[in-house]
């Protein structure tokens, strides 16, 4: 049996969870509402106070994804109970970044500013120092939705490995390299 699998997902107070015939889960909080559509070799039971997620036969394919539909529930209810955050940081010298509204403005060192329009999901602040680093903080309920933007911001600059210039996650390790080293 999965080891994630077979934990049972606790649920808050204020969180309610219905399953459809059809297994349409859709989890309510007070941070919003989310839905996800499980494969029918998965079954879910709704306890008082907590979900359980079994599988209907032990072939592969239901073994493989047990933990995973386990996993995507434990997030939704963790979503719309507390909700998730994410902040990047934009290390360079002229890095700047501003949002209006739901667009995001890049200054990233191109001859041009990256206009990014973001999901309605996603709420947005820029932190701006003197004299310090910029940071992105995106917030939303819905984790998967979150990681792909985080995900698609930093692909406009990645980290590069010398100076360390780029957009990188707040307490990401990166690896740095020695560069060149001089004749002696």
């Amino acid at each position: 049996m999965s080891r994630i699998g077979k934990l049972p997902v606790q649920l808050p107070e204020k969180v309610t969870v219905n399953v459809n015939a059809d297994n349409l889960v859709t989890v309510k909080g007070p941070l919003g509402e989310l839905s996800q559509q499980v494969d029918s070799s998965i079954s879910i039971e709704v306890k008082e106070t907590e979900i359980i997620v079994s599988r209907v036969s032990d072939e592969k394919e239901p073994r493989s994804k047990h933990g995973l539909y386990r996993s995507l529930i434990s997030n939704m209810v963790i979503g719309v109970s507390e909700g998730f955050e994410k902040q990047q940081e934009l290390v360079g010298v002229g890095y700047k970044a501003e949002c209006t509204g739901q667009m995001l403005d890049l200054a990233l060192g191109y001859s041009h500013n990256i206009l990014f329009e973001l999901p309605p999901e996603i709420n947005v602040e820029v932190k701006s120092e003197k004299r310090g680093n910029s940071t992105i903080v995106l917030k939303s309920i819905d984790k998967q939705l979150l990681g792909h933007v985080a995900a698609k911001i930093r692909s406009f600059r990645p980290p590069e490995p010398y100076k360390g210039k780029g957009i990188k996650f707040v307490g990401e390790e990166l690896r740095r390299k020695a560069g060149k080293s001089a004749k002696v």
